[in-house]
């Protein structure tokens, strides 16, 4: 008989422990993902009487494929229209609780000894709470379709996007070893940049793609396509120096912008939830039970920071925000734990060899030890918001009542203005994106193959020629923008004289960032001579400005985009609860064109 190899034997070990102890825990109805950590314990080296896994290296190897799972099914619960309805009370408080307990957990880290790596992301392993205990505890407690719920998972969007960014934050400060302001600062644009690349290429083009073969799609090809196109992506990312759970959750992300995305959920959930018990058992592989005993100290006290801060951020930035003090409490109290993230953001410091061992097994404990506690909190803000009301001295009720109610009316010119900056601003932002990508692919791409092939003036003149070319649409879009920005540029004119020449002014600075984005090309390619440079750059200006060629492509370009990337929403069916008139008005003022809430309720990590 064949020997079968040892990653065959260890993952069997691994499925059956996992499969036991799961069992016990959804009979005793207990969270799974602690279930996982304790089947790994069992697995693992520590506990000698018990059978072991040979190799921890093969491990790993199927633990990082449960980050990708993970992550990308995560991106697929994710909608960017998501970002747009969590709310100003959602995002004010979300940022409030990262910032506060980053700082924080980077402090205790320094006063408990640790080094500078350690104290950074410990802050950032406990700035997140956990989508998934929370999710399972509403539904135990059958509290998903009570009004404050939903303020609860706008801050976990929130959170989920911060922690996805921190997964490339944190190991570029940690490499450098100091922070490096300029280095920080270039990595945070170069994220930002390929971001925005990425979404705008990829809802362009998947969901056109998947629509055109709609027809031939079934269970087995949208499973195929679904794995290639999130291992392409995984492998797109490493290739600019991301991490893999970053690819995984932008294409996770991009697919849940299509009409099928349901499909993609149901079909990859059990890839999603092996794979999902695979990393969790790992995680337990590395705890090693007598460390709990060994660190109770430092356990003791990042669990009470993580309680305490959460609860305290939570209730003050939604206090801050408007809403009223029982409905900030019963946030503050679900959002009390260690989520996920913590794991995956611990496991990535490991692999990478920048953080000490002795900081797993307590984030491990902590997050273990605050899974057992959400339900009791949150069980408890109902009577702990009585006793705060009832011994709440006047003045404070008073001023909390006049705060929460009261809202100043917004200047109707106010109003205007800030939507004008806001469309120039996203304009700008994603056609300079556009423009930068196709300049960087031409001179890299384009131009090195036509050195190999032409003579260099040619060559030189050629590439120029198809960038340009190719540039024109969005110059075009750069230099008028759309029926929106047209309509707010009128209203403001005619409604007020002094607003003409900041007006005046924003449309001249888009004509010269066009200008600039044509010279780049002009200067690296054809001459170096500026005059020449300055009448080829206003004769082609011109030129693209008269053509209603340019404008009409742009514009076809931009219909199929914004087709791919609202037509989902018509085609979701989506169960969700109302949302109390507080909420609805502060949806309608972050964003008027969103007309129907989405319910994050279903999404877990």
């Amino acid at each position: 008989m064949n020997e079968l190899p040892g990653l065959i034997k260890d993952l069997a070990l691994i499925s059956i422990y996992a499969a036991i102890v799961l069992l016990i825990f959804k009979k005793i109805k207990q969270p799974v993902v602690l279930g996982y950590i304790l089947a790994g314990m069992l697995v693992g080296p520590h506990i000698p009487f018990l059978p072991t896994i040979n190799d921890m290296e093969n491990i790993h190897v199927w633990a990082n494929i449960g980050v990708i799972f993970l992550l990308f099914s995560l991106g697929l619960e994710f909608s960017f229209k998501k970002i747009v309805n969590v709310g100003k009370s959602a995002l004010i408080t979300a940022t409030a609780n990262i910032l506060f307990l980053l700082f924080v957990g980077y402090q205790v880290g320094l006063i408990l000894g640790w080094n500078t790596t350690d104290s950074l992301f410990l802050g950032g392993m406990i700035s997140m709470s956990s989508t998934t205990i929370i999710i399972k505890a509403f539904d135990e407690l059958n509290l998903k379709k009570e009004p404050f719920t939903f303020i609860v998972f706008g801050i976990l969007v929130v959170e989920d996007v911060v922690g996805v960014l921190l997964l490339v934050l944190l190991p570029t400060i940690a490499i450098g070893k100091n922070v490096d302001g300029i280095d920080l600062l270039y990595s945070a644009l170069k994220l930002a940049f390929f971001l925005v690349l990425w979404f705008i290429s990829g809802i362009y083009l998947i969901p056109t793609l998947l629509k055109k073969i709609q027809k031939l799609l079934n269970d087995e090809l949208i499973l195929v396509i679904s794995i290639a196109l999130c291992l392409g992506m995984v492998l797109l990312a490493a290739k600019f120096g991301f991490s893999s759970a970053l690819g995984a959750f932008i294409m996770g992300s991009i697919l849940a912008e299509t009409p099928i995305v349901e499909k993609i959920e149901k079909i990859i959930s059990p890839v999603k939830d092996f794979f999902g018990a695979v990393f969790f058992v790992s995680v337990g592989l590395i705890v090693n039970p007598e460390m709990f005993v060994e660190y109770a100290k430092p356990i003791v006290v990042i669990t009470i920071i993580v309680v305490v801060g959460q609860i305290s951020m939570t209730t003050f930035g939604l206090l801050l925000s408007g809403k009223p003090l029982e409905t900030a409490l019963k946030c503050g109290f679900s959002l009390a734990q260690v989520g996920e993230f913590a794991f995956i953001i611990a496991t990535l410091g490991v692999s990478l060899g920048v953080v000490s061992p002795q900081l797993y097994p307590i984030i491990v404990a902590v997050s273990v030890i605050t899974t057992f506690t959400t339900p009791m909190m949150i069980k408890a803000s109902r009577p702990i918001y009585e006793y705060v009301n009832k011994h709440l001295p006047d003045k404070y009720k008073q001023f909390l009542s006049k705060h929460t109610s009261n809202r100043p009316t917004p200047n109707v010119e106010e109003n205007l203005w800030r939507e004008l900056f806001q469309t120039y601003f996203i304009t700008l932002l994603l056609t300079s994106v556009i423009l930068i990508a196709l300049i960087n692919i031409n001179f890299f791409f384009v131009f090195e193959y036509m050195r190999k092939v032409l003579p260099d003036n040619i060559s030189s003149w050629l590439t120029a020629l198809i960038c340009l070319t190719c540039m024109a649409p969005f110059l075009r879009n750069l230099m008028t923008p759309g029926e929106k920005v047209r309509k707010l540029y009128v209203t403001l004119w005619r409604r007020n004289f002094k607003n003409r020449f900041p007006l005046i002014f924003l449309s001249t600075i888009c004509m010269v960032i066009a200008a600039m984005y044509v010279m780049v090309v002009l200067n690296h390619l054809v001459t170096k001579n500026i005059y020449v440079t300055y009448v080829i750059v206003f004769g082609l200006l011109y030129w693209v400005y008269k053509t209603r060629f340019f404008l009409t492509r742009y514009h076809m370009m931009e219909g199929q985009f914004l087709k791919n990337l609202y037509n989902h929403g018509e085609d979701e069916v989506v169960q969700s609860a109302p949302l109390p008139p507080a909420e609805k008005n502060e949806q309608q003022e972050t964003s008027p064109a969103v007309e129907k809430n989405e319910t994050p309720s279903n999404k877990e990590n």
